[in-house]
């Protein structure tokens, strides 16, 4: 093994350490979280199924179920499906099996972890109602606009609301009510009673209860009254005894109510110590995508992208789709690392864990992607030649791949220049360079249409010059170009994708992201490939030779039909 993979491998066996991992070893060392029967560290990935999951969410997958795969616990995969308005099965099932894809899995000798936020509407209920019996919460009926207004903002306190003092069996009657469905939405609404004058806006009276008239897709139309997020994600991670709640930093506000909430349920013994702590992340930030949810929906139903699988998409899915390899999506998430600093990563990053997982894997190929006629003219009519080259260049137990050369190949447009600029050592007239895996050739003329553009480039071969044999070493040439035999090559439709935004930040700093698209982010071309590509089947990673890494479409790539999605260049070439 060389050094570089040594370190590769180090770098994948041990886990860099992070604040999250000091807490964690700080709690195991102190004995905080054992409980008989449990393991000492329980996390949990919540999503809300309300879209489709994106990189960003990757970084939280590996990290919670990560933590929890290197000490020995278990992480659950929990839907927090409290907002019926906004969730659908479908978004059930994709993020399931992006979970999955990524490498994770919720099942474990004790049982499968996974759970939703419905599961518990019963126990979300009851401690709300021992909330208002408690003196805790109330019901308010203020309109949404009073409410707003009574609210104050960061350089005034809020008002109490009228309603605030009402009698706890008022409170508790009209909850009841709103439970039954006596009421319309906006009606009422259920309050935490904790500080009007709280510097933290979170801790102003925040709601935890509302009626929504909607059908939730798993429990039907049993309920029309819904918990808060804020007020049912620290029950779910009580009630399912977690132990370190790992969130992204904009919740790092939310975190006095989320111990608030946990704190007087404890009271009402609903729970006992040790109680779930909440710690905060840095979310990730990439360069040159968007991962708000409404702004990733606009681009799908405005259609400036194909669908939310679409390969420039930051979704799982679409990375996916891409080419990306799980494996590759989890070395960068443990190269980033875990900080509480937010920051901005460059896209370079991600696209050099990729090579690093797919150079070693990959299968070579050729292709030419924007093909011109050679014609060798000395070559044997009719005459096909077979030639080979290794699978993978650093593996030859992986054998070999054949193909033929004959009289009429394809080459790159740009392996030719006319009046060659200096430096260039590719064909041009009177110029000889080696076809790769084939015979040195001399460039003897050229063909033109009536617009002047080239048609075909001509040259001759030398018989004794073909790779592997022991003429060959007695030709001294610069230049070395690729090539497809005309007579076998497969037509490819060939996605040439690269970033969908011109601008390193598009989602920050108020700028209209929409006007920052890459017109250039997708090009279809029609490209040969070598023959043995017309078996490839979907979802299949391979190299190019000096073009990227590709992957045969997992939707539309067919066998006989290849239909090949440019992943990444062999190395970052954006904006260059």
């Amino acid at each position: 093994m060389s050094n570089d993979n040594k370190n590769k491998a180090a770098e994948s066996a041990a886990p860099a350490s992070n604040f999250l991992r000091n807490i964690i070893d700080a709690d195991l060392a102190s004995g905080k979280y054992q409980r008989e029967g449990l393991p000492s560290v329980i996390t949990r990935f919540p999503p809300e199924p309300n879209g489709y999951l994106h990189i960003g969410h990757a970084k939280s997958i590996c990290l919670n179920f990560g933590l929890a795969r290197d000490y020995e616990g278990r992480c659950h995969l929990r839907f927090d499906d409290t907002n019926p308005e906004k969730e659908d099965q479908e978004y059930v099932d994709t993020i399931i099996d992006s979970v999955q894809w990524l490498g994770f899995d919720w099942n474990r000798a004790d049982g499968s972890h996974l759970y939703y936020a419905s599961d518990y509407f019963d126990t979300f209920y009851a401690i709300a109602e021992y909330l208002i019996q408690a003196g805790h919460a109330y019901v308010d009926s203020q309109s949404a606009e009073d409410m707003a207004a009574n609210r104050g903002d960061f350089s005034r306190p809020g008002v109490n609301s009228p309603f605030r003092d009402r009698p706890a069996s008022e409170s508790l009657d009209l909850f009841r009510r709103m439970k039954a469905g006596e009421f319309q939405g906006g009606e009422h609404i259920v309050r935490a009673k904790i500080d009007m004058a709280s510097p933290n806006m979170n801790m102003r009276d925040p709601a935890i209860y509302r009626i929504r008239h909607a059908h939730h897709h798993r429990t039907g139309d049993k309920w029309c009254i819904y918990p808060m997020y804020d007020f049912a994600h620290p029950l779910e991670d009580a009630i399912e005894k977690i132990t370190h709640s790992v969130c992204t930093l904009e919740f790092q506000d939310h975190r006095p109510f989320y111990d608030w909430v946990i704190q007087r349920a404890t009271e009402g013994g609903f729970f006992q110590q040790p109680v779930p702590q909440q710690y905060e992340f840095a979310r990730l930030n990439l360069t040159y995508v968007v991962t708000s949810k409404r702004k990733l929906r606009q681009l799908v139903e405005q259609n400036i992208v194909s669908g939310w699988d679409d390969p420039r998409m930051p979704t799982i899915v679409g990375f996916r789709r891409r080419g990306y390899t799980p494996e590759a999506i989890q070395l960068f998430c443990e190269r980033i690392g875990v900080s509480k600093a937010d920051g901005w990563i460059d896209y370079s990053t991600i696209e050099g864990a990729l090579r690093d997982d797919l150079d070693p894997k990959a299968p070579r190929a050729t292709a030419v992607l924007r093909p011109l006629k050679l014609i060798i003219d000395n070559f044997p009519e009719n005459e096909q030649i077979a030639c080979s080259a290794p699978v993978h260049p650093h593996h030859p137990e992986r054998g070999l791949r054949e193909f033929t050369i004959g009289k009429e190949l394809w080459i790159e447009a740009e392996d030719f220049m006319e009046e060659p600029v200096k430096g260039y050592f590719r064909l041009f007239p009177g110029n000889k360079v080696r076809l790769r895996y084939g015979y040195v050739v001399e460039c003897t003329g050229f063909d033109k249409d009536a617009d002047g553009n080239i048609t075909a480039v001509h040259c001759e071969y030398f018989p004794d010059s073909k790779s592997g044999t022991p003429g060959s070493a007695n030709y001294k040439v610069k230049g070395n170009i690729h090539w497809v035999n005309a007579a076998d090559a497969v037509q490819a439709e060939v996605r040439l994708y690269d970033r969908l935004f011109t601008d390193a930040t598009p989602d920050a700093g108020g700028k209209d992201f929409m006007s920052l698209l890459n017109p250039n982010s997708l090009e279809v071309i029609q490209a040969y490939v070598e023959p043995g590509m017309a078996q490839v089947e979907p979802d299949t990673r391979l190299q190019f030779e000096r073009h990227g890494y590709f992957v045969t479409d997992r939707k539309d790539s067919q066998v006989g039909k290849p239909v090949f999605n440019r992943i990444t260049t062999l190395k970052d070439s954006f904006g260059k």
